[in-house]
C-alpha cells in the first residue's frame, strides 16, 4: 500500500510591489526611511522567541522559579478578596461614611441567624433553645451583642410565630473568618437538636463557603478536546493549555499578593480567570499553528519559532494590547471597585501575553520535530489554505453580494440588541441564589415572616448642622406615611448630637421598581419637605439608594468611558494597519455585536427566557457594574479576532493588489485557527455558567454569546461584506499621519527582513522534520 504525503500548501510567494500592476498607491508602499522602525519590534519577538527555542531549559527554569516564588508569597502575605465597595462622591457614600465616623457602633460586621418551625417558636422549648443558643453565640470571640428575638422593645418573631432571627454582632468590620463560623455552628446546635430550622445570612453565610464549583476545570476540558481536533496530536494539544495554567497560576499568586494591599472582589478574580484561560490558550494556539506550518516549510527548530514569534507573536502582541488599552478604560468610571477589576483583569491578559511570547517557544524548542507526536486516531491535518474550503466558498459568496448578506446580518444583530432598551441595572443579593443554599432559604424565610422589604432596609442620615433635635419631631411621622414604607426604626442621635439616624423598611423587595421610586420620593419630597426651615441636611443610604447612586454615576461616566476606549483602541488599530477606516468599520461592528450581547443578558437575566435552563429560577436587574466592564472585555476581544484576520487580509493585499481576492484569502486561511480560538473561549465563558453565583452567570453567559456573534456574524458576514464595499479605499491614510505613524506590520510577509545577517536563509534543511504522513 502506498503512503500519501499531505503537506500545508506552501503560501504564494511575494511579488515586489514595483512589479505588481494592481498595486494600490495608499499607505502600504514601503518608505526606506522607516524600514528600520517597522522592524524593530518584530526582529525583537524573532529573537526572544530563536533564544527560547534554541536554550529551552534556561527559559523554562525561570519561569518555574518565577512561578513558585510568587506561588509562596501568595500563601505568606496574600489577602482574601474584599468585596466592599465604594461610590466617592454619591450621596448614599457620604451618609454610609458619616454613621461609620459618628455610628462605630452600628458599623461592625453583623450576621443574621434566622430560625423556623412548623410548630412554632414562642413554647417554652424553642425559647429554652433559643436562649442557650444566644448564650453560646456570645461566648464566641470578637463577639459583642447577639440580639434577643422575644426583646419586647424590638421583637423579631414573624406575627404568626414561625420564624424569628437573632443578629450577632462583632468588634470589627472585618470578614468573619471559618473559625469564627465553626464556633457559631456549635453554638446553635441545640436549637438545631430540638426541632429547628437555622439558616444563615450576611458574614456567616459569606464564611460557610455555600457557593463554589469547578467551572475552570471544565472550560479546560473543552479546550482540550477542540485543541485536540483542531491539531490531531496530544503534544501539541497540550501546549497551549500548559501555557495557559502556567500564566494563570502566576497571575492569580500575583492578584493574591495584590489582595493584601488592596481591595480585590471575588467578581474581579473570577473574571481574570475567565480571560486567563481564554486568551491564554488563545494566543499560544496562534503562534502554535504558525510554528508548525515553519516546521513544515523545512526550517529547523529555533528558527521555526522565532519567526512564529516574529509574525504570529507579533499579532498576538498588539491584540493583546489592544485587549489591555480596552480594560483598563475602566478607570475613567471613576469607581474603586471597577478600576480594580480594570486592572487585575489587564493583569491577567499582560501575563498570558508574556507566556505565549516567552514560555512557550521555549516549550517548542523542548519538543522541537515532535510537536505532532501521539496523533489522535481519525482526526487529519488539513492544510493552512484551501480555496475549496466551505469558508473559502462562503466568503466569496459574501464578497460578491456583500450588501445583501450584510444588511442580513446587521438586523439580526440589531433585533437581538432590543431588549437593551429595557434594561434595568441593580445589585443581585441573596435573593438571587440558587435555591436550597441557607443564603436563599434565610432570605425566603424572613420575607416570609416579615415583609421583602426587611432584606433591603434603607438608612436616613440627617446631618443637623447645629439645629437642635426639635429639628427632627415629625420626619419619622413623615416618613411613615409613604405607601411605599413597612416600618421605621427609632431616631438615633450620636454621641455629639451631630447627627440622626434611622432605619425605613420598604414594603417592597429590594429589586422592585417600586423600591427604587420610594428612594427618588424620600430624596426629593418626603425628607425635605418634612425639614423645611431648618438646618438639618438629609441623606439616604443603603442597598437600594447606593445602587441608584451607581447607576447615575455610571451613566454620567458611559460617554467618557466609551470614548475612552474606542479612541484608544481606535489608535492602536490605525498603527497596527496604517488605515484610518478600518478602525471605524472595527469600531462600529463591535459596538453593534456587544449591544447584540447585551440584549441576550437582558432576555435572559432580566426577562426570564431560559433562565432556569441556566439554574437562575428568579429574574433579576442587571448588575451595575456588568455593562462597562463587559464592554470593555468584549471590545478588546473582538479586536482580537479583527487582528488576527485583517493582518493576513492586509498581507495578501500587499501582495497582488486585489482587495476581493485579499478578503477570501484572507478568511478561508484563518478561519479554521480563528474558528478554534472562538470555539475554546466560548466553551471557557460558557463554562462560567454553571457556577452557583448569578453575577458569574451573567459574565459567562454574556461574554460567550458575545463571542458566538463575533466570530460568525461579524467575522464571516460583516467584516468581509464592509471590505469588499470599501475595496481599496479601506487602506486609505491620510498623508499627515502616513508621515508620523510608525510602519509596523504584523504577520509581515517578508519575514527574511526579521533576521540577523548571520541568520540562515529559509528554506529545506538537513534537520527539518519529515512530511507527515496519514
Amino acid at each position: 500500500m502506498k503512503t500519501r504525503v499531505i503537506q500545508d500548501e506552501p503560501e504564494e510567494p511575494l511579488r515586489p510591489r514595483s512589479d505588481s500592476p494592481r498595486a494600490p498607491r495608499t499607505s502600504d508602499s514601503p518608505r526606506t526611511s522607516d524600514r528600520s522602525e517597522r522592524l524593530t519590534m518584530s526582529r525583537l519577538l524573532y529573537r526572544i522567541g530563536h533564544f527560547s527555542g534554541r536554550h529551552p531549559w534556561r527559559v523554562l527554569v525561570t519561569w518555574l522559579a518565577i512561578v513558585a516564588a510568587a506561588f509562596l508569597l501568595n500563601q505568606s502575605v496574600g489577602g482574601a478578596n474584599d468585596e466592599s465597595f465604594r461610590l466617592p462622591g454619591a450621596e448614599s457614600q457620604k451618609a454610609a461614611d458619616a454613621l461609620r465616623e459618628r455610628f462605630p457602633q452600628e458599623t461592625v460586621a453583623t450576621s443574621d441567624i434566622v430560625f423556623h418551625s412548623d410548630e412554632g417558636l414562642t413554647g417554652p422549648a424553642a425559647k429554652a433553645a433559643l436562649a442557650r443558643a444566644r448564650t453560646d453565640l456570645a461566648a464566641i470571640p470578637h463577639v459583642i451583642a447577639v440580639s434577643d428575638p422575644y426583646d419586647a422593645r424590638s421583637p423579631t418573631v414573624s406575627r404568626d410565630g414561625r420564624i424569628a432571627f437573632t443578629t450577632v454582632a462583632f468588634d470589627s468590620n472585618e470578614k468573619i473568618t471559618a473559625a469564627q463560623f465553626d464556633a457559631a455552628q456549635q453554638a446553635i446546635e441545640p436549637a438545631r437538636a430540638a426541632g429547628l430550622q437555622v439558616e444563615y445570612g450576611g458574614g456567616l453565610a459569606e464564611a460557610k463557603g455555600d457557593d463554589g464549583g469547578n467551572s475552570e476545570m471544565l472550560g479546560i476540558g473543552l479546550a482540550v478536546v477542540i485543541l485536540a481536533i483542531a491539531f490531531g496530536s496530544l503534544v501539541a494539544m497540550s501546549l497551549p493549555v500548559v501555557v495557559a495554567l502556567a500564566a494563570l497560576l502566576f497571575g492569580i499568586s500575583v492578584i493574591g499578593i495584590l489582595s493584601g494591599v488592596v481591595d480585590v472582589p471575588k467578581i474581579a478574580t473570577v473574571v481574570a480567570m475567565m480571560l486567563g484561560l481564554g486568551v491564554g490558550i488563545d494566543y499560544a494556539l496562534f503562534v502554535l499553528t504558525r510554528y508548525r506550518q515553519n516546521l513544515a516549510g523545512g526550517m529547523p527548530v529555533p528558527e521555526a519559532a522565532g519567526r512564529a514569534n516574529a509574525t504570529a507573536g507579533l499579532s498576538v502582541l498588539f491584540a493583546g494590547i489592544t485587549v489591555i488599552v480596552a480594560i483598563v478604560g475602566l478607570q475613567v468610571a471613576g469607581i474603586p471597585m471597577l478600576t480594580v477589576m480594570g486592572w487585575i483583569s489587564a493583569l491577567m491578559v499582560a501575563v498570558t501575553l508574556l507566556a505565549a511570547l516567552t514560555l512557550l517557544p521555549a516549550m517548542l524548542g523542548l519538543v522541537g520535530t515532535r510537536v505532532d507526536s501521539l496523533r489522535i486516531p481519525l482526526v487529519k491535518r488539513r492544510p493552512t489554505y484551501n480555496p475549496r474550503s466551505k469558508s473559502s466558498r462562503w466568503s466569496a459568496l459574501v464578497v460578491r453580494k456583500p450588501l445583501r448578506y450584510g444588511i442580513a446580518a446587521a438586523v439580526l444583530l440589531g433585533a437581538l440588541a432590543v431588549p437593551v432598551f429595557s434594561m434595568r441595572l441593580g445589585i443581585p443579593d441573596a435573593g438571587n441564589d440558587p435555591p436550597g443554599t441557607t443564603t436563599r432559604t434565610s432570605y425566603d424565610l424572613l420575607a416570609e415572616g416579615f415583609g421583602p422589604g426587611v432584606n433591603g432596609p434603607l438608612q436616613v442620615v440627617i446631618e443637623l448642622n447645629g439645629a437642635d433635635r426639635s429639628a427632627l419631631d415629625g420626619v419619622d411621622t413623615a416618613v411613615r406615611a409613604d405607601p411605599g414604607v413597612a416600618s421605621v426604626g427609632a431616631i438615633a442621635l450620636s454621641p455629639k448630637n451631630d447627627l440622626a439616624a434611622f432605619s425605613v423598611t420598604p414594603a417592597t423587595a429590594p429589586q422592585n421598581a417600586a423600591t427604587d421610586r420610594l428612594v427618588d420620593r424620600l430624596r426629593d419630597d418626603v425628607l425635605p419637605t418634612a425639614l423645611r426651615g431648618t438646618d438639618a441636611a438629609p441623606m439616604l443610604t443603603g442597598e437600594t439608594a447606593m445602587v441608584k447612586d451607581l447607576s447615575a454615576q455610571l451613566q454620567a461616566r458611559m460617554l467618557w468611558f466609551l470614548g475612552a476606549v474606542i479612541g484608544l483602541s481606535f489608535i492602536v488599530l490605525m498603527i497596527v494597519f496604517r488605515s484610518v477606516l478600518v478602525p471605524l468599520k472595527a469600531a462600529a461592528l463591535n459596538l453593534l455585536s456587544i449591544g447584540a450581547s447585551y440584549g441576550v443578558v437582558v432576555a435572559v437575566f432580566q426577562w426570564g427566557w431560559g433562565a432556569s435552563l441556566l439554574g437562575v429560577h428568579e429574574t433579576m436587574p442587571i448588575f451595575s457594574l456588568a455593562p462597562m466592564l463587559m464592554f470593555a472585555v468584549l471590545f478588546g476581544l473582538s479586536m482580537d479576532y479583527e487582528v488576527f484576520l485583517l493582518s493576513r487580509v492586509r498581507e495578501q493585499y500587499r501582495r497582488h493588489g486585489d482587495p476581493h481576492a485579499a478578503i477570501i484569502e484572507g478568511v478561508g486561511s484563518t478561519a479554521r485557527v480563528i474558528t478554534s480560538a472562538a470555539l475554546i473561549m466560548i466553551g471557557v465563558f460558557g463554562a462560567f455558567v454553571l457556577d452557583p453565583n448569578v453575577q458569574t452567570k451573567v459574565f459567562g453567559v454574556g461574554l460567550s454569546v458575545a463571542v458566538l456573534l463575533d466570530v460568525t456574524l461579524v467575522r464571516m458576514v460583516l467584516v468581509p461584506s464592509a471590505m469588499s464595499l470599501l475595496g481599496r479605499h479601506a487602506w486609505w491614510l491620510p498623508g499627515p499621519l502616513d508621515r508620523i505613524l510608525p510602519d509596523i506590520h504584523p504577520d509581515m510577509d517578508d519575514a527574511d527582513a526579521l533576521l540577523p545577517a548571520d541568520a540562515p536563509s529559509e528554506g529545506k534543511t538537513p534537520g527539518a522534520r519529515p512530511a507527515e504522513l496519514v
